[in-house]
C-alpha cells in the first residue's frame, strides 16, 4: 500500500466522522458551526468560516472557527463579502490560492485582522442556490492547501448542504407546531381562564355594594382584591397578544390600525398611528403580510417584555421600497444576547425580511427603548 492510498483512506475516515458529527445536529446554529470546525480540523487550517448569504448574494451570517473572542473583538464588523468571498458568492465554485496577499482580489480586510496567506474556499450549494461558503486560511505544516484538501471540503459541503437543508426544515416545523400550540392555549385562556376570573371580581363587585357604609374596611379589601383581578385580566390579555396570532385579511392599513385598537384596549398604552393610507395601497398581498405579521409580533414583544408608556408605528414609501418602523419608550435590552433575541421572536422577523430579499434592523439598549425596522422591495 502506497503512502498515498495511506493518506487518503485516513482523510476519507476523517471525513466520515465529521459527516457524522455535523448530522448529528438539528439545530440550525449549531449544524453551521459543526459544519466550520469539522472543515477547519479536516485539512488542518487555522481558521475557517462559514458564511451564509441573501438571495441578493450578501452575508447575512458569518461563522467562524479558530478566533479566541478577544481577537475578534478587536476586528469588530464581519465580513460584509467583499474580495475573495465576493468571488465564490458570485461564481459559484471553489478557489484555491497560495498567497492572497499577492491577489489583487484580497480586499476589505478590517484593522487588527490576523495575517492570512494561504487559502480555500468552496460553496456549499444544492443545485443552483447557494446555501453557504466554506472559508479556510492558514494550511498547519504546509506552505498552501492541497488538490486533496480541496476535494475533501467540497465533498464535506455536499454533506453540509444537506445538514443545511434539513435542520432548515426542522425549523420550519417547529415554528408550525409552536404556533399552533399558541393558538390552542391562547384559544383556551380567553375562553376559559380570563372569563373565571372576570365572573369572580363581578361577584366581588356585587358583595360590595350589598355591604354597609360602616363596612369601610371590608370594602376597602374587596376594591383591592378587584383591582388585583383586573391586573391579572389584563396580564392575560397581553399574554393572548403574543399566543393568539390574528389572521391577516389582505387590507394592510386596516389590519395595522386593528393591532393598534387591541394593543391600546388590552395595555392601556397610547399607540400613536403614522400610517397614511396611501402608503399601503397597491402593494402585493405577500409584502403587505409580512408587514403586518412583523407589527404584530412587535407589538406582542412590546405588550410583554417592555413596560412601555407609549409605542409609535410608522410606515413609510418611496417608489421602490415601503418600510415599518415600532418604537416604544420601554426598558430596552441587549440585542447582542442571544436567549434574548429567540424569546423576543425577532429571529423570526429577520427571517421573513430575507424571505422577501428585504432588511430587518433592531437598535436597543437596557433603559433606552427599542426600534424595529423593516424593509421591503415593492417589487417582490
Amino acid at each position: 500500500m502506497s503512502e498515498r492510498e495511506h493518506i487518503s483512506r485516513e482523510a476519507l475516515a476523517a471525513l466520515n466522522h465529521a459527516t457524522l458529527a455535523i448530522t448529528s445536529h438539528l439545530a440550525l446554529d449549531k449544524v453551521l458551526r459543526q459544519i466550520t470546525e469539522s472543515a477547519r480540523q479536516l485539512v488542518g487550517a487555522r481558521y475557517a468560516a462559514l458564511g451564509v448569504p441573501n438571495r441578493q448574494g450578501v452575508l447575512v451570517e458569518f461563522v467562524h472557527s479558530g478566533m479566541e473572542p478577544g481577537l475578534v473583538n478587536t476586528i469588530g464588523r464581519l465580513p460584509q463579502g467583499l474580495g475573495l468571498l465576493g468571488v465564490i458568492l458570485h461564481d459559484g465554485h471553489g478557489i484555491r490560492i497560495a498567497d492572497i496577499t499577492r491577489d489583487p482580489r484580497a480586499v476589505g480586510f478590517p484593522r487588527n485582522h490576523p495575517p492570512m496567506h494561504s487559502f480555500l474556499g468552496v460553496p456549499i450549494r444544492v443545485g443552483d442556490e447557494v446555501l453557504g461558503n466554506l472559508y479556510l486560511t492558514e494550511k498547519i505544516g504546509a506552505a498552501e492547501f492541497s488538490q486533496a484538501d480541496q476535494e475533501l471540503i467540497e465533498l464535506l459541503a455536499a454533506h453540509a448542504a444537506l445538514a443545511i437543508q434539513n435542520a432548515r426544515l426542522y425549523e420550519q416545523v417547529g415554528r408550525m407546531a409552536v404556533v399552533e400550540e399558541r393558538s390552542r392555549i391562547g384559544m383556551d385562556l380567553h375562553d376559559g381562564v380570563i372569563q373565571a376570573v372576570y365572573a369572580v371580581g363581578l361577584t366581588l363587585e356585587s358583595t360590595r355594594l350589598l355591604l354597609p357604609e360602616e363596612e369601610a374596611e371590608a370594602i376597602g379589601l374587596i376594591g383591592r382584591a378587584i383591582d388585583g383581578l383586573n391586573e391579572a385580566i389584563g396580564d392575560i390579555r397581553n399574554f393572548i397578544l403574543d399566543l393568539r396570532p390574528r389572521r391577516f385579511e389582505g387590507n394592510l392599513h386596516q389590519g395595522l390600525a386593528r393591532l393598534a385598537r387591541e394593543f391600546q384596549a388590552n395595555t392601556m398604552v397610547p399607540v400613536t398611528m403614522l400610517v397614511p393610507e396611501e402608503t399601503t395601497q397597491s402593494i402585493s398581498p405577500a409584502v403587505a403580510r409580512s408587514i403586518f405579521l412583523t407589527a404584530q409580533e412587535a407589538m406582542a414583544n412590546v405588550a410583554r417584555h417592555a413596560r412601555a408608556n407609549s409605542v409609535v408605528m410608522d410606515v413609510e414609501r418611496t417608489d421602490e421600497f415601503i418600510a415599518l418602523t415600532v418604537r416604544d419608550d420601554g426598558i430596552g435590552f441587549d440585542p447582542t444576547n442571544q436567549h434574548l433575541m429567540m424569546g423576543h421572536g425577532l429571529a423570526n422577523m429577520r427571517v421573513r425580511a430575507e424571505e422577501r430579499n428585504g432588511s430587518f434592523q433592531i437598535v436597543s439598549r437596557p433603559g433606552e427603548g427599542t426600534v424595529i425596522h423593516l424593509m421591503l422591495p415593492l417589487n417582490n
